[in-house]
């Protein structure tokens, strides 16, 4: 089999110091000074990142947002994606959902994909290590790229094995999967999850690591906007009315760009500029439950209040390694063409464009400053990034009591969680709730950005990942 063509990711550079007006003085010290002898450490070497898409999902945005510092305080960080074909990406979404503990039929990795995965992997293990070099250190990311990690060892590399998902319990479902990946992930130095109940049972645990994952502050998508740039963007992205106004944001490098694609799936001329707007933002993915929240909010929510709902995310083709993506949106828009026409009417199936990353990321800024209430029914999560990007805009937020997501939001103080994800009474009984107290939900989202202020913004993860990998050079030393 022939070597795979991994694909470089451009990743540019950001100063340390716009970080230091956020941070507490004794942190920003903390932040300035590790990086800075991190950097001076890791001289000679690469940190190489190995992920299975550039575009789409948590891994691609926290990569996007945390490399550019590392480089910015000169430490030599790369990005690269694995090579492979859509037959690859239906296994490892199998194993996606295996580690989720709700794979829709349970069943566990065959022989034959099993050997597609190992045949896939060993391809693009052979181009990567044309690339790097023995004190080089890698992190792979996820189950697309597990099987990496024995030839990267054997080169003599630092190998990290970084996990975003796992279940709140394990289930023999989910222990398939960790079987299926376990011989390959032990042969990595370390082994990062995001939660500590996430963490496998029988791995060594000196290995382990417990790292969340974080926001970037100053991103597209979640730098300050002020209310004309919001109404501007949303009506040139036809999601409110009204002429398109000052529909300019800066891109992450402080260049300017303008928004000239619109979503699909609103009302001709866009929504109402006073409409109520309850917002969910995610991948087209059942763990995601776009079909729940509709169902909880035609049920629930609608009768009582006024408001719409936009269930929004990405063009479903434009996620490589979710090939899932078209079938949920079309299960989902078959479910919508059958309400009732005044309840459709207030329902909204929205498709942001995706041919430019960083006009999709302003408009998702935009939206979840404007919506009204924030809203992720998980059924499952990793961590729920979107979760913490409302938060830090201090957004009212109701979401499921599920992973990550209870991580973040304490519950009643800074977001209203909902323990049964599948009631849908009480998931409608909250929102409905939140839109009638404003008072309420002011104090929500105040809290909620203090919090992710606190605990969830990228200096935080850029320590810790340096500390783990300062630790494993020094072992050496």
């Amino acid at each position: 089999m022939r070597n795979a063509q991994l694909n470089d990711v451009e990743v540019g550079t950001a100063p340390l110091e716009r970080y230091e007006p956020l941070l507490e003085d004794g942190l920003w010290f903390e932040f300035e000074r590790t990086m800075s002898a991190f950097a001076k450490q890791l001289r000679g070497r690469v940190v190489w990142n190995v992920s299975s898409t550039a575009h789409g999902g948590g891994v691609a945005e926290v990569l996007s947002s945390l490399l550019p510092y590392d480089r910015g305080a000169g430490i030599d960080s790369r990005w690269v994606v694995i090579e492979a074909e859509p037959a690859f990406f239906d296994v490892t979404k199998k194993l996606h959902t295996l580690l989720h503990g709700v794979a829709v039929d349970g069943s566990a990795i065959t022989d034959e994909e099993g050997k597609l995965y190992e045949q896939t992997l060993a391809a693009n293990a052979r181009a990567l290590l044309e690339m790097i070099k023995p004190a080089d250190v890698v992190l792979l990311h996820d189950p697309q790229t597990a099987g990496l990690a024995p030839a990267l060892a054997e080169r003599g590399c630092k190998v990290i094995w970084r996990c975003h998902i796992g279940a709140d319990g394990p289930s023999d479902m989910v222990r398939s999967a960790w079987n299926f990946l376990r011989g390959y992930v032990t042969t990595a130095q370390a082994l990062v999850f995001s939660r500590r109940r996430y963490v496998w049972e029988g791995l060594e645990p000196s290995r382990v690591h417990i790292i969340p994952p974080s926001i970037d502050a100053f991103t597209t998508k979640n730098r300050e906007l002020d209310t004309d740039t919001v109404t501007g963007l949303l009506r040139a992205g036809g999601i409110l009315q009204g002429s398109n106004g000052h529909a300019e944001f800066m891109l992450s490098d402080g260049a300017r760009a303008h928004v000239s694609r619109r979503a699909e799936g609103l009302p001709e001329g866009g929504l109402p500029m006073d409409t109520k707007i309850v917002l969910q933002v995610s991948r087209w993915d059942r763990l995601k439950d776009p079909v729940g929240v509709m169902d909880a909010f035609v049920q629930h929510v609608a009768p009582d209040t006024d408001a719409h709902l936009i269930l929004a995310g990405p063009a479903p083709t434009s996620v490589a390694d979710d090939p899932e993506q078209p079938q949920i949106l079309r299960e989902l828009s078959e479910k919508h063409s059958r309400l009732p026409e005044p309840i459709r009417k207030r329902v909204h199936i929205a498709q942001l464009p995706m041919e430019d990353e960083e006009e999709n990321s302003a408009l998702v800024n935009a939206m979840q400053r404007r919506a009204d209430i924030v809203v992720q029914k998980s059924l499952a999560e990793g961590f729920g990034l979107t979760v913490a990007e409302a938060m830090w805009k201090g957004r009212p937020l109701v979401a499921s009591r599920v992973g990550g997501i209870e991580d973040q939001v304490e519950n009643g103080r800074s977001g209203l969680l909902i323990d049964d994800p599948r009631d849908l009474d009480a998931f409608g009984h909250a929102v409905v709730g939140l839109l009638r107290d404003e008072r309420q939900a002011k104090s929500l989202g105040a809290a909620a950005r203090q919090r992710i202020a606190r605990h969830f913004l990228a200096p935080r993860h850029l320590l810790q990942q340096a500390g783990l990998i300062r630790e494993l050079l020094e072992k050496d030393s």
